[in-house]
C-alpha cells in the first residue's frame, strides 16, 4: 500500500483480511445492456468479508439521472450503516477489475475520505492469484447493505437516520455539475463547483472523454436508450480501457503519461474528466492519481446528462453534426 498510489494489490489485501481498520467493499455493478445483476452475484461469490455498496442505491433521490452523488447526509448515513468508521481503511473492488469500484473510490474522495484504496485487477486478479472466494454470504452482510439503502431513503424523505458514526468534508474540486443552477439545493452553498457549460468558453480544464471511441465519435450507439451518441465539443477522447492491461492492471504512470498525451493533453494543466454517467470517468480519474494528479474532477452527470439539455445551448458533435 502506498498513500500516493490509487490501487492496493491482491496480496496485499490478502494479508490485511480480518484487520479491523480494514473494510473491503464490492462495488461491481453493470451497464443495463450486459444483463448481469451485481447484487446477486455479490451474495454467491466475494472476497471474504467484503460489504456491498450498491452504486445504484445510495445516489441523490433528487434526481433521474442515474446514480449521481447523493447528499453528504445521504453519503455518512450509508457509510454508517456499511460500518466505516473515518480512521478505517476502505478497498474497493469490482467484478470486472477495473470498471466500477473507481467510481466509489472518487465517492469516498469528495466526501473527505483519502484512506481508499482500489483493488488493483478486482475480483479476477483475486481469482488469479489463488485467493479463497467466499460463496455463502452471512445475514449481517445482506442486513448491513440493505441498511445503506433505506438510510438514502430516509434521509431523503426528511428522517433523521439514526446512528450517523461516518463524518464526511465535501471537497468540491473533484466534483463537477452541469451548471450552478442545476445543483441539486444540498450543494448550492458550494460555490467553488466548477461548471462543464461555463468551461465551454472559460477553457479553464480540459476536458477528457472515458467512453469507448465509436460512441465518443457518435458512430457506436449509447447503451441508454434515447441518448444520442457523440460528445461535447472540445473534448479529447481517452478511453477508460487503456489505463490497464489485459489482466486488468493498472498500467505503470509512463505508460498512463503517454495515453494523455499521445491524445493531445497536456499534463501539467486542469483537466476534468466525464463519461457517459460518471462512472467510468473514475477510472481516468483513479489512473491520473497514479501520476500524482490528486485534483481530478469529475463531471458527474456526464454524457446523459448533456445530451438531454437543448442543442442551441448545448451543443455536441455527432455523426450528423
Amino acid at each position: 500500500m502506498a498513500a500516493d498510489d490509487s490501487v492496493v494489490s491482491a496480496r496485499w489485501l490478502h494479508e490485511q483480511l480480518g484487520q479491523p481498520d480494514v473494510k473491503v467493499l464490492d462495488a461491481s455493478w453493470y451497464m443495463p445492456v450486459e444483463n448481469r445483476d451485481p447484487w446477486q452475484e455479490y451474495q454467491v461469490a466475494r472476497i471474504p468479508g467484503a460489504l456491498f455498496f450498491d452504486i445504484d442505491g445510495i445516489i441523490d433521490k433528487t434526481t433521474d439521472l442515474p446514480h449521481m452523488l447523493p447528499s453528504e447526509e445521504a453519503f455518512a448515513a450509508a457509510v454508517s450503516a456499511l460500518d466505516i468508521k473515518n480512521h478505517d481503511k476502505v478497498i474497493v473492488y469490482d467484478g470486472k477489475g477495473f470498471f466500477s469500484a473507481p467510481r466509489v473510490w472518487w465517492m469516498f474522495r469528495v466526501y473527505g475520505h483519502n484512506k481508499v484504496w482500489v483493488l488493483d485487477g478486482g475480483l479476477p486478479q483475486w481469482r488469479a492469484s489463488g485467493f479463497d472466494i467466499e460463496s455463502n454470504c452471512p445475514a449481517y452482510a445482506i442486513l448491513k447493505a440493505k441498511a445503506a439503502n433505506s438510510a438514502v431513503e430516509m434521509v431523503y424523505n426528511g428522517q433523521l437516520s439514526s446512528a450517523v458514526t461516518f463524518q464526511t468534508q465535501f471537497q468540491p474540486h473533484l466534483f463537477w455539475t452541469l451548471e450552478k443552477a442545476r445543483l441539486s439545493p444540498w450543494l448550492l452553498s458550494y460555490f467553488a463547483c466548477e461548471q462543464v457549460k461555463h468551461n465551454m468558453a472559460a477553457q479553464t480544464h480540459q476536458q477528457v472523454d472515458a467512453r469507448p471511441k465509436g460512441r465518443f465519435d457518435g458512430v457506436a450507439p449509447e447503451p441508454r436508450e434515447g441518448v444520442r451518441s457523440g460528445h461535447i465539443p472540445g473534448t479529447a477522447s481517452v478511453p477508460f480501457a487503456e489505463m490497464f492491461d489485459g489482466a486488468p492492471m493498472l498500467l505503470p504512470a509512463d505508460e498512463i503519461r503517454k495515453k494523455f498525451e499521445q491524445s493531445g493533453i497536456s499534463l501539467d494543466r486542469p483537466i476534468v474528466v466525464s463519461c457517459g454517467s460518471g462512472v467510468t470517468a473514475c477510472i481516468l480519474a483513479l489512473g491520473l492519481y497514479r501520476i500524482g494528479r490528486q485534483d481530478i474532477p469529475v463531471y458527474d452527470g456526464s454524457w446523459t446528462e448533456w445530451e438531454a439539455q437543448p442543442d442551441h445551448d448545448y451543443p455536441k458533435v455527432t455523426s450528423s453534426s
